[in-house]
């Protein structure tokens, strides 16, 4: 199969820590690196023209073929295992835990699945581990409530004459109860962070690495459009981190008091044509975005960049949220002591469950959880329009869409 690219497709399976193996379209073994031999512990070349079922436990066999069937028919690389355990089978046939990522290629005429397999039994111990430890803390906050209300109770039966006391009493009793509503809280954030930084850097890392991996195959000037379409993959997931990057350096300045702001006066136009420009370079196939023209004479004086930050959110919002081929229209209107932004779209909306709870740092609607994201977007906007004397509500409806509206007085309070 590779004899014309033997060379350049050895320093790539042996250049990869992952587990690197190639099948054909009747799920045959044609290629596999040194890492993923050792992970399934076969010796050199011996898993080719094995079939893939060899790495499959029995208790999984069934099915397995035609899901790679379903993939093949597809061509389109996703990550296995979304929502469930996958495992591998080694040659003395102990198991362990694994996640793997489908990549299709298409080489001299024949299609092909690359799978990058990675051993992720260290990490799953760990999440063992940390399931164990929240569990023991959780018990130890229930043993310690029961012991403050007995303590508590016994408090209120001896001194119930005492009025002045009972209220002391009342009051120290509702602080410990916050303190223990907020360290289990501060556990429960914690974990949520680790689980998102976990999933939102690993997906891209693996993307990146994919990528990387194809775009030397492609050498040929012919194949320029391909090797773009790499390029573009890698430079959109190191922007995408580094947007994560900035929102947590963003939210430990909130938290610290250590923004400041820099108010002055600009016009409107010059905030919409940059919010649009780069809005421009992430809208689906068929988007739009209609924006007002007729905004020239309108001035705000405030913080530029967390205008443009706060205008830009929603609107990347409405993009990654609506389907192709729709609308994103941004309305801003002012009085006397308003400016008023507006942005509408056509997506998914948010479940009227969900409403309460959109501005809450790390949260994500039911209904946005395979859409890839933070939480953290639409809280830290809140948080910085609250420090400007401005607000942001918001209509939403499922599946027909939402429009945010964000109110800041004309002059820095």
């Amino acid at each position: 199969m590779f004899q014309n690219d033997k060379d350049v497709f050895n320093v790539l399976f042996e250049a990869v820590s992952e587990g690197v193996i190639v099948v054909d379209k009747t799920q045959h073994i044609v290629a596999a690196n040194k890492s993923a031999e050792s992970m399934f512990g076969y010796n050199h070349n011996e898993l080719i023209n094995k079939h893939l079922d060899t790495l499959i436990p029995k208790q999984y066999k069934a099915g397995h073929g035609a899901h790679v069937e379903g993939f093949m028919k597809r061509q389109k690389k996703r990550q296995m295992g979304q929502g469930r355990d996958l495992y591998g089978a080694c040659k003395n046939g102990s198991t362990f835990p694994v996640e793997a990522g489908l990549n299709p290629l298409h080489i001299n005429g024949e299609d092909y699945i690359m799978a990058l397999v990675i051993d992720i039994s260290v990490r799953k111990k760990q999440e063992q581990e940390l399931q164990a430890l929240n569990n023991e803390l959780e018990q130890k906050v229930a043993d310690r409530t029961a012991q403050l209300s007995a303590t508590v109770t016994e408090l209120k039966i001896a001194n119930q004459k005492r009025d002045v006391e009972i209220q002391k009493r009342i009051e120290a009793q509702n602080k410990i109860s916050d303190a223990l509503k907020k360290e289990k809280e501060l556990n429960e954030l914690k974990t949520k962070f680790l689980s998102l930084v976990s999933h939102e850097f690993k997906t891209p890392l693996s993307g990146i690495l994919t990528s990387a991996m194809l775009l030397s195959k492609y050498k040929l000037t012919e194949q320029q459009e391909r090797r773009d379409k790499h390029i573009k993959t890698i430079t959109d997931k190191v922007h995408y981190l580094n947007n994560i990057l900035n929102d947590f350096l963003s939210i430990e300045k909130l938290e610290t008091g250590k923004v400041s702001y820099k108010y002055a006066n600009f016009m409107l136009t010059k905030v919409v044509d940059e919010v649009v420009y780069n809005a421009n370079m992430l809208l689906k196939e068929g988007q739009t975005i209609k924006y007002p023209e007729n905004i020239d004479g309108l001035a705000l004086h405030q913080d530029e960049k967390i205008v443009e930050l706060a205008l830009s959110n929603l609107v990347h919002n409405a993009i990654k949220y609506s389907p192709e081929h729709s609308e994103i229209i941004i309305d801003i209107s002012q009085d006397n002591s308003t400016t008023t932004f507006k942005v509408t779209d056509k997506g998914i909306g948010i479940p009227e469950k969900d409403q309460k709870q959109i501005f809450n740092r790390y949260f994500r609607s039911e209904n946005a959880l395979l859409i890839q994201g933070t939480g953290i977007g639409l809280n830290i906007v809140k948080s910085h329009l609250n420090n400007l004397g401005g607000t942001i509500h918001f209509k939403s409806a499922e599946n027909k869409g939402s429009t945010f509206t964000i109110k800041l007085p004309n002059k820095a309070n």
